[in-house]
């Protein structure tokens, strides 16, 4: 695949990313600090991350935010039973942290400014894949800048939490992915920016796991610069192996985890499988709002199990607890969950239709901004850069209504430009958005708006990218194979 592109000058190209680099960083920096810092406050799962940064903490959910963990003197380092790479971030920013005397504490003022680095580098090297000419590059910056800086987003660079390492990483492998087409040393650049992007946001969460054979087809269908034949498909070879030797080894880097009929875990997600089938029966199809015991008969379940439907793993009264359930344990199984909506498609558009108003609402109202010293009332919210999750959120009650025109868009723009790095870019950041909307919609059945900001963050992104012109328009030459 050949990309179309401007003829540019290394000093004006230089020119340009530094530029876009610098007052990126400057307004993430500003974006971040003024008039205090902000994040996103830990619902309870904060200590997998924790755990993979060496800090042991044992916290319920929180309505503000810590700008600082320091572990107990005295106590070991924690051994992660679960990899999220905003581990390695933090980790990353406790030695970061260790220069200026804050010795084995995790400062999330330090994360954040790291993050910002990372998501300032990212926006730069997706201007620079761009085959357009500057000012509609700049555009595009700009639109890059409103969704990554926005309130529904921005406050996870700075969080215990995995969903920023995702975002960083999908910045990075779409600018990698651009850069990747481009001729000379830039293909190179884009290469290393694709793996580094692709090993972040693959391992950001279980749930990601799946971008890995979509990126590794993207990366197939991206055509490295000049290269041909032979060496074309040995540099994807080695860029979708190195990602995939990286992951197996850091999957297999964590302790097996206890699943909760006590046996340990062989593989990624295998604890939580359980806890999320079973929170998908009792919250998205035994629900108290349907047939119930027609419900729980298509899933193989008993009538008596009637009494906690609704009742989610967490509640006071689940079926867990219930004498019958190891005898059905079983059957909390992703086989049967997708079995049954399989066989009740209207049901099954219910609950996609409510995933739908979920991933539009952008932002869970649970997760607080500010550390408590800062004055604000427990899970207030900050509203700086609220431009994209508004204009989401007034589309939100149609759900599916509002959703699926967003995905027919992007879509045919991709079709449209199936020929060219930045079809393949968009068609990868669709494709990641729908198996994450899909996968958070029927495999989950709480904290959905939370669940739901990889698929809406990725979306996004290839919106901002859809609405680019073709190249033809924007004074761009095509370049000489």
């Amino acid at each position: 695949m050949k990309l179309e592109a401007p003829e540019r000058r290394l000093p004006a190209e230089a020119r340009l990313g530094i530029g876009v680099f610098g007052a990126s960083l400057a307004l993430f920096v500003l974006r971040f600090l003024v008039p205090r810092p902000v994040a996103m406050s830990n619902n309870g799962d904060g200590g997998r991350v924790l755990c993979g940064a060496g800090i042991t903490w044992k916290g319920l959910p929180e309505p503000f935010v810590h700008l600082a963990y320091t572990p107990a003197p005295g106590t070991p380092p924690c051994r992660p039973t679960y990899l999220l790479t905003q581990s390695w971030l933090a980790e990353l920013a406790v030695r970061i942290g260790r220069l200026t005397g804050l010795h084995g504490t995790l400062s999330l003022v330090v994360l954040g400014l790291l993050s910002s680095v990372i998501a300032a580098a990212a926006v730069t090297a997706i201007v620079l894949g761009l085959p357009y000419a500057r000012r509609v590059r700049l555009f595009v910056a700009a639109g890059l800048l409103l969704v990554v800086a926005d309130s529904a987003f921005f406050g996870y660079f700075a969080a215990i939490l995995g969903e920023g390492a995702a975002f960083l990483g999908l910045l990075l492998a779409v600018g990698g992915l651009l850069l990747t087409a481009r001729e000379g040393w830039w293909s190179y650049a884009g290469m290393a920016v694709t793996f580094a992007g692709g090993v972040l946001a693959v391992n950001a969460k279980v749930q990601t796991l799946i971008i890995l054979p979509i990126l590794a087809l993207a990366v197939l269908l991206v055509r490295p610069g000049t290269l041909r034949g032979v060496k074309r498909w040995a540099a994807a070879v080695l860029v979708i192996g190195a990602i995939g030797v990286v992951t197996l080894s850091a999957q297999r880097s964590v302790e097996p985890a206890l699943a909760p009929d006590g046996t340990y875990t062989e593989f990624p997600g295998d604890d939580s499988r359980e806890i999320n089938m079973f929170n998908s029966i009792f919250l998205n199809i035994v629900d108290g709002e349907h047939d119930t015991r027609a419900d729980l008969a298509a899933l193989g379940l008993p009538p008596s199990f009637a009494q906690y439907a609704g009742n989610g793993w967490w509640h006071p009264h689940p079926a867990r607890i219930d004498p019958l359930y190891p005898r059905y344990r079983e059957l909390m199984s992703r086989p049967n969950v997708l079995g049954y909506f399989a066989s009740h498609p209207g049901r099954t558009l219910e609950v996609l239709n409510r995933a739908a108003t979920d991933q539009l609402t952008a932002r869970p109202d649970y997760l607080g901004s500010f550390d408590q010293d800062a004055g604000f009332a427990p899970h207030a919210q900050e509203h700086r850069v609220p431009v994209v999750s508004w204009l989401t959120g007034l589309l939100a009650p149609l759900g599916l209504f509002a959703l699926a025109p967003i995905w027919l868009f992007v879509l045919v723009r991709a079709w449209l430009r199936r020929r060219s790095p930045l079809g393949v870019v968009l068609a990868f950041l669709l494709a990641v958005s729908l198996t994450q909307f899909g996968t958070a919609a029927l495999g989950d059945g709480i904290e959905g708006v939370k669940h739901q900001s990889v698929a809406l963050f990725t979306l996004l992104l290839a919106v901002v990218l859809a609405v680019c012109p073709s190249p033809l328009n924007s004074r761009a030459q095509p370049t000489v194979a």
